[in-house]
C-alpha cells in the first residue's frame, strides 16, 4: 500500500490487510470444505491485456517472452479477469468530517477497514470489486471501476485514503441513477457512512430505489465516539464545522450532549433505513469485532444468491 510520496499514514495499512485476509480465509473455511456446494462458478478467466509487475502477483502469471524484450526491468504479467458471479461496488463516505475523531481515530479509519475487509472477502468469493467515494452533500462522487483480486483492494483502499486513482462520475438526474449508470450489471453494493449529514431520509429512499435492480445495504458507522470529548472548564467552547467552514459557539452542556445526539440521530437513520426495506449492519471502530461481523454478513448475503 502506498507510503510514499506522502507523509500521511493510511487508515489501514498492508500489514493490517493482510491479517483482514487471514482471518477472512479462517471464518470462511467452512464454506469452502465439508458438504457445502462450491460458491465458484463461471467459464475461467479471460485475459485482458498486459501490465507490470506488482508485488503480490503469482509466478504464473508472468510473461516470460514479453518480460525478456524488456531485459525483466519490469518484468510483464499477464492481466486476466474473471467472468465472476458477482460484482461489489462499495460506496464509501469521504465527506471530510469523516477524517475527525478523537485519540487519534478517525471516522474514516473505521470505513476504511470495511472497505478492506469487504474487499477480501470479495477476493475470497473471486468476485470483482470497485468503489464510489462520495462527499458531504453527494455533488462530488468519484469511483475505481472494479476489477477483481487483492491489487485491486489495495487500489481502491489507496483511492479511499488518498483520494488518488479515482475518475469523476457522470452524475444524472437523482443520486440513485447516477450510481446505477456506473453498475454494468447487478451488484452488492454496501453503503459506508455515518450518516451524520443533512436529509439522510431523501439519501435513503433513494437508495431504495437503487435496491429494486441491485442488493444495496447499509454499513452504518457507530461515530459517537467521536463526539466523547473529555470535561472542559469553559463554559462556552467555540466549535467549527470543517463541511460548511463556519463557527458556532456552544455551551458546555450542549457539547458535553453531542454523543447522546449523535447515538439517537443514528438509531432515527436505522430505523428510517429498515422502513425503505434496507438491511442495515452497524459496527464500531474495534477491528477484529468489525472485521468478524462484516465477513460473516456479506459471506450470509453472498452464498444467499448463490
Amino acid at each position: 500500500m502506498r507510503t510514499r510520496e506522502t507523509d500521511v499514514e493510511p487508515f489501514v495499512n498492508l500489514s493490517e490487510l493482510t491479517e483482514i485476509e487471514l482471518l477472512i480465509l479462517r471464518r470462511m473455511r467452512e464454506f469452502t470444505i465439508g458438504e457445502h456446494r462450491s460458491v465458484f462458478h463461471g467459464s475461467g478467466f479471460d485475459l485482458v491485456g498486459l501490465r507490470e509487475w506488482q508485488p503480490g502477483d503469482r509466478m504464473s502469471q508472468i510473461d516470460w517472452p514479453q518480460s525478456t524484450m524488456t531485459n525483466f526491468s519490469p518484468m510483464i504479467v499477464r492481466n486476466f479477469e474473471q467472468r465472476s458471479t458477482a460484482t461489489v461496488i462499495t460506496v464509501a463516505d469521504a465527506s471530510l468530517s469523516t477524517r475527525c475523531g478523537i485519540d487519534g481515530i478517525p471516522i474514516a479509519a473505521a470505513i476504511a477497514r470495511a472497505i478492506g475487509t469487504i474487499g477480501m472477502s470479495a477476493v475470497f468469493f473471486q468476485d470483482m470489486f470497485g468503489l464510489i467515494t462520495f462527499d458531504a452533500r453527494f455533488d462530488q462522487l468519484a469511483a475505481v471501476r472494479p476489477h477483481i483480486g487483492k491489487n485491486q483492494v489495495i487500489h481502491c483502499l489507496d483511492a479511499y485514503q488518498f483520494q488518488t486513482g479515482l475518475q469523476p462520475l457522470k452524475r444524472s438526474e437523482s443520486l440513485s441513477m447516477s450510481l446505477a449508470g456506473f453498475m454494468r450489471k447487478t451488484s452488492m453494493v454496501p453503503v459506508i457512512s455515518d450518516f451524520l449529514f443533512d436529509n439522510p431520509g431523501e439519501v435513503l429512499r433513494e437508495l431504495a430505489h437503487l435496491n429494486s435492480t441491485h442488493d444495496v445495504f447499509i454499513v452504518l458507522i457507530d461515530s459517537a465516539f467521536a463526539f466523547e470529548l473529555p470535561p472542559i472548564s469553559a463554559g462556552w467552547v467555540e466549535a467549527f464545522d470543517v463541511e460548511t467552514g463556519r463557527a458556532r459557539v456552544m455551551s458546555r452542556g450542549a457539547m458535553s450532549a453531542l454523543s447522546r445526539r449523535t447515538r439517537a440521530w443514528q438509531d432515527d437513520v436505522a430505523r428510517l433505513a429498515k422502513d425503505n426495506d434496507l438491511d442495515v449492519l452497524r459496527i464500531g471502530v474495534d477491528e477484529r469485532e468489525t472485521a468478524i461481523a462484516l465477513s460473516e454478513f456479506i459471506a450470509e448475503r453472498r452464498l444467499r444468491k448463490v
